[in-house]
């Protein structure tokens, strides 16, 4: 294992943003590199299922290793280790992260939206909760409203990339609403748009515009810079929102990404929404 992690991902939402204060932008960067090392072993390459699971192990056997008080040898678990106990993360939300992980690697179809949340609840709800840590900022409501924003998030990357995922042999949409609209497998792998795919997919954009809108009132509940990079997250969310109801769901052709004339839109709503 090396601590060169590559973190070359196309990333919509900002992280360990320049608009942070910079005392937290080195352990928001470690919970980065920790989730992007781990996800990467989910999805990344050409191991075989069985390896993937194991390096997954990996991570949780250094991760016991913090939960004993020891310092793990490892230089991206020994600044984990660090993180964890300065700010007193609960560590249990790392396990959820490597859960979501692993489930990634064995679960490749989604029976219901309740399944889907669960699957959000693990794999992108720990990391607002994480920085809410940081920030020393969980109460009930912050931590609710969180919750809200990144499972948006997680469900605006599924419409995203519906035709990225299929190619890795992945379907985040619900089976039983496809089933209601009559949606194949073969239509995603032909990225065919029409028939009922747009009855359906636009109840999928104002689902995830809803929770979204929901976990709103985080950008000005917390203090400062803390707000401006959560408001300018939430303005992210919306404009690939817009996008994708714009292009009336043709994620196949049009596929939703922020450009710079987006990201100034972006700033200006998050400064003057304070």
């Amino acid at each position: 294992m090396s601590d060169d992690y590559a973190v070359n991902h196309y990333e919509n939402f900002p992280v360990a943003s320049v608009l942070l204060p910079r005392r937290l932008r080195r352990p928001v960067r470690i919970i980065y590199r920790f989730a992007r090392a781990a996800d990467d072993f989910a999805d990344e390459g050409n191991l075989p299922a069985e390896e993937r699971l194991r390096l997954l192990d990996g991570f949780r056997a250094q991760l016991a290793l913090i939960e004993q008080g020891q310092t793990p040898r490892e230089p991206l678990f020994a600044d984990l280790a660090e993180i964890i106990r300065q700010y007193q993360l609960p560590i249990q939300l790392f396990y959820d992260l490597l859960s979501a992980f692993s489930q990634d690697v064995s679960k490749t179809r989604y029976a219901n939206f309740g399944e889907v949340m669960d699957y959000c609840r693990r794999s992108a709800n720990p990391i607002g909760r994480l920085l809410l840590h940081l920030y020393g900022e969980t109460d009930e409501r912050n931590l609710a409203h969180s919750d809200a924003i990144c499972s948006a998030l997680q469900v605006i990357n599924f419409l995203q990339d519906v035709a990225i995922d299929y190619k890795k042999n992945r379907i985040y949409l619900p089976q039983d609403e496809m089933e209601k609209y009559r949606i194949r497998e073969q239509h995603i792998a032909a990225g065919d748009t029409g028939g009922m795919w747009v009855p359906f997919i636009m109840p999928q954009i104002e689902r995830a515009r809803k929770l979204l809108q929901g976990g709103a009132p985080l950008g000005k509940e917390l203090p400062g810079r803390l707000g401006l990079e959560m408001r300018l997250i939430i303005a992210g969310g919306e404009t690939i929102l817009r996008k994708l109801y714009q292009s009336k769901g043709d994620m196949f052709n049009q596929r939703p990404v922020l450009q710079p004339q987006d990201w100034l839109k972006m700033l200006w709503k998050a400064l003057r929404a304070r």
